[in-house]
């Protein structure tokens, strides 16, 4: 399973937050800055977690992102599948759309095994124990 650059940039961006004191707002720039992460893709990738109520948007003066819940009340599955969809745990370690129980591929009865797995345990992993490495 490959995960996309956008749940790499979003999960260290998160993690960041994670570190800072509660209610802290961080802007897009500022928080890109600080994580070494590329501010155009970044402010994408804070948007879209605003979007599913991982972190909540202020405008105005006091502008920027604050995460909307506690960090251990964010797991690691519920970012990625707002990066990668909520299928991910669903599809072929190798292809997107190519496997199927009439055409698998040489792992699709391994991997069938494994996404059980897999999904479980980055249910259990929260953001907080992320951020503390």
């Amino acid at each position: 399973m490959k995960l996309s650059r956008e749940s790499y940039y979003g999960l260290q961006a998160l993690s960041y937050m994670a570190t800072c004191k509660p209610g802290t707002i961080l802007q897009a720039d500022e928080l890109a800055q600080r994580t070494e992460l590329p501010s155009m893709f970044l402010a994408k990738i804070l948007y879209k977690l605003a979007r599913h109520g991982v972190l909540r948007s202020f405008r105005g003066r006091e502008r920027g992102y604050t995460l909307a819940r506690g960090p251990k009340d964010i797991t690691v599955r519920e970012i990625v599948e707002i990066f990668e969809g909520r299928d991910v745990f669903e599809r072929c370690v190798f292809w997107s759309n190519e496997c199927s129980d009439r055409e698998p591929c040489p792992l699709h009865e391994m991997w069938r095994t494994v996404r059980p797995a897999v999904a479980a345990l980055m249910e259990r992993i929260s953001l907080d124990q992320v951020a503390s490495g």
